[in-house]
């Protein structure tokens, strides 16, 4: 059985509540994310392993597929 793996995530601001969508990558992690709106820089939040998994629609492909993000 072949797992989907979905690429496209929509990341949306804390600070500003702008929402947009962005392909992940599958081979590295993305520790930072610049608003395109408001410029802010965001990070994972505590114990999240990429801004994906903290502000995005859908987790980054290592977690939706069970492994460790970036390990």
């Amino acid at each position: 059985m072949t797992e989907t793996v979905i690429l496209e995530s929509t990341v949306t601001c804390p600070e500003c509540g702008h929402s947009e969508t962005e392909t992940m990558p599958v081979n590295a992690c993305q520790w930072f994310y610049d608003c395109n709106a408001c410029g802010t820089l965001l990070r994972p939040l505590p114990g999240d392993c990429c801004v994906y998994c903290s502000y995005g629609t859908v987790p980054c492909p290592p977690i939706q597929q069970d492994k460790s993000c970036c390990g």
